[in-house]
């Protein structure tokens, strides 16, 4: 089931940069990723309460919120850097660069989680950066 959700995941972060690259058209940028973020916070906090998950909000430990806030302060970044870059540049090279994260978080895994490193991961990780320097060259 993974698969699906990583596969929507792909399919709605294209239209993101689609949607985006005509929607920051003559605005700032980070007002445009301003109004993005309440969206999705009305979105994830919508599904939340559909599901009935917000009472599980007092089972989060400290370390919970710490990593969860860092992630957050981490995605908040990533958000006001990639809509900038969508505004004055071109998605067909933005969005690859982007992607470059896949390559970045398999070696921040093979650190800091200790996931294992194999030659297939490697190869992969060839591939996509040489795939990157392809398309923005």
């Amino acid at each position: 089931m993974w698969v699906l959700y990583a596969f929507l995941s792909a399919i709605f972060a294209a239209l993101v940069s689609i949607l985006a690259k005509i929607g920051l058209k003559g605005i700032n940028s980070n007002l445009a990723t301003a109004i993005r973020t309440f969206v999705v916070l009305l979105m994830a906090w919508g599904i939340v309460f559909l599901t009935g998950k917000q009472k599980e909000i007092t089972t989060l430990t400290s370390k919970n919120w710490r990593y969860l806030i860092y992630s957050g302060l981490a995605t908040g970044a990533s958000w006001l850097f990639y809509f900038r870059a969508l505004q004055i540049g071109e998605v067909s090279k933005v969005a690859p660069i982007d992607k470059l994260s896949v390559v970045i978080t398999m070696i921040l895994a093979f650190i800091f989680l200790g996931e294992t490193v194999t030659l297939k991961a490697i190869i992969g990780g060839l591939l996509i950066a040489a795939g990157t320097l392809v398309m923005v060259l």
